[in-house]
Protein backbone atom coordinates (compact mmCIF):
# COMPACT_ATOMS: atom_id res chain seq x y z
CA UNK A 1 0.00 0.00 0.00
CA UNK A 2 1.51 3.21 -1.27
CA UNK A 3 -0.29 5.83 1.57
CA UNK A 4 -1.13 9.46 -0.57
CA UNK A 5 1.39 12.42 0.85
CA UNK A 6 -1.93 14.94 0.42
CA UNK A 7 -5.66 15.18 1.19
CA UNK A 8 -6.70 15.68 -2.27
CA UNK A 9 -4.53 12.05 -2.97
CA UNK A 10 -6.18 10.26 -0.09
CA UNK A 11 -9.43 11.01 -1.17
CA UNK A 12 -8.83 10.38 -5.13
CA UNK A 13 -7.67 6.73 -3.54
CA UNK A 14 -10.94 6.31 -1.81
CA UNK A 15 -12.87 7.35 -4.38
CA UNK A 16 -11.22 4.77 -6.61
CA UNK A 17 -11.31 2.00 -4.70
CA UNK A 18 -15.21 3.26 -3.76
CA UNK A 19 -14.36 3.35 -0.23
CA UNK A 20 -14.85 6.92 0.77
CA UNK A 21 -18.33 6.06 2.77
CA UNK A 22 -16.06 3.39 4.52
CA UNK A 23 -13.75 6.06 5.39
CA UNK A 24 -16.27 8.35 6.77
CA UNK A 25 -17.61 5.62 8.72
CA UNK A 26 -14.42 4.40 10.56
CA UNK A 27 -14.17 8.45 11.48
CA UNK A 28 -17.65 8.08 13.13
CA UNK A 29 -16.72 4.99 15.12
CA UNK A 30 -14.22 5.61 16.15
CA UNK A 31 -14.74 9.46 17.40
CA UNK A 32 -17.62 7.66 19.28
CA UNK A 33 -15.26 5.85 20.52
CA UNK A 34 -13.88 8.74 22.15
CA UNK A 35 -16.62 9.82 23.26
CA UNK A 36 -16.54 13.13 21.09
CA UNK A 37 -19.73 14.34 19.80
CA UNK A 38 -19.40 14.98 16.33
CA UNK A 39 -20.61 12.67 13.74
CA UNK A 40 -20.01 13.46 9.66
CA UNK A 41 -22.72 12.76 7.46
CA UNK A 42 -22.83 9.74 5.06
CA UNK A 43 -22.73 12.14 1.71
CA UNK A 44 -20.41 14.20 3.32
CA UNK A 45 -18.07 16.50 0.48
CA UNK A 46 -14.54 16.16 0.68
CA UNK A 47 -13.90 19.74 1.15
CA UNK A 48 -16.78 19.72 4.29
CA UNK A 49 -15.07 17.16 5.68
CA UNK A 50 -11.72 18.41 5.72
CA UNK A 51 -12.89 21.54 6.96
CA UNK A 52 -15.11 20.25 9.83
CA UNK A 53 -12.12 17.98 10.96
CA UNK A 54 -9.68 20.84 11.06
CA UNK A 55 -12.00 23.31 13.25
CA UNK A 56 -13.12 20.18 15.52
CA UNK A 57 -9.69 19.62 16.47
CA UNK A 58 -8.53 22.89 16.25
CA UNK A 59 -11.39 23.49 19.43
CA UNK A 60 -10.14 20.52 21.00
CA UNK A 61 -6.27 20.97 21.03
CA UNK A 62 -7.25 25.04 22.42
CA UNK A 63 -10.01 24.05 24.87
CA UNK A 64 -9.99 19.78 25.12
CA UNK A 65 -6.76 18.90 24.97
CA UNK A 66 -7.05 15.52 27.23
CA UNK A 67 -10.06 14.59 24.74
CA UNK A 68 -7.50 15.62 22.09
CA UNK A 69 -5.24 13.49 23.21
CA UNK A 70 -7.93 10.63 23.46
CA UNK A 71 -8.91 10.63 20.14
CA UNK A 72 -5.67 10.35 18.97
CA UNK A 73 -4.99 7.06 20.88
CA UNK A 74 -7.94 6.08 19.63
CA UNK A 75 -7.21 6.40 15.87
CA UNK A 76 -3.94 5.00 16.81
CA UNK A 77 -2.03 8.15 15.01
CA UNK A 78 1.93 7.06 15.35
CA UNK A 79 2.85 9.65 18.47
CA UNK A 80 6.35 10.08 16.09
CA UNK A 81 4.74 11.93 13.56
CA UNK A 82 2.72 14.43 15.98
CA UNK A 83 5.38 14.75 17.74
CA UNK A 84 7.53 15.85 14.57
CA UNK A 85 4.87 18.23 13.67
CA UNK A 86 5.38 22.09 14.80
CA UNK A 87 3.36 23.06 17.76
CA UNK A 88 3.99 27.00 17.38
CA UNK A 89 0.90 27.37 15.30
CA UNK A 90 -2.19 25.60 16.33
CA UNK A 91 -4.21 26.53 13.08
CA UNK A 92 -1.32 24.76 11.41
CA UNK A 93 -0.96 22.30 13.78
CA UNK A 94 -4.50 21.18 13.72
CA UNK A 95 -4.50 20.55 9.98
CA UNK A 96 -1.37 18.54 9.60
CA UNK A 97 -2.87 15.95 12.82
CA UNK A 98 -6.29 16.02 10.70
CA UNK A 99 -4.59 15.06 7.72
CA UNK A 100 -2.77 11.83 9.86
CA UNK A 101 -6.34 11.04 11.41
CA UNK A 102 -7.56 10.56 7.85
CA UNK A 103 -4.52 9.07 6.72
CA UNK A 104 -4.67 6.48 9.51
CA UNK A 105 -8.38 5.55 9.58
CA UNK A 106 -7.74 5.70 5.28
CA UNK A 107 -5.01 2.53 6.34
CA UNK A 108 -7.92 1.17 8.69
CA UNK A 109 -10.25 1.06 5.76
CA UNK A 110 -8.07 -0.16 3.13
CA UNK A 111 -6.70 -3.00 4.95
CA UNK A 112 -10.10 -4.09 6.28
CA UNK A 113 -11.04 -4.09 2.46
CA UNK A 114 -8.04 -5.66 1.35
CA UNK A 115 -7.93 -8.70 3.97
CA UNK A 116 -11.72 -9.19 4.64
Amino acid sequence: MKLPKTFKGLIEQANQLDLYQKLIEQLNKDFKLANLDLEFHEDVLPASLKVLLHETLYILIQEKFTEYLNLLYIIDVPENQVKSLNGDAILKLSEEVSFLILLREWQKVWFKNKYA
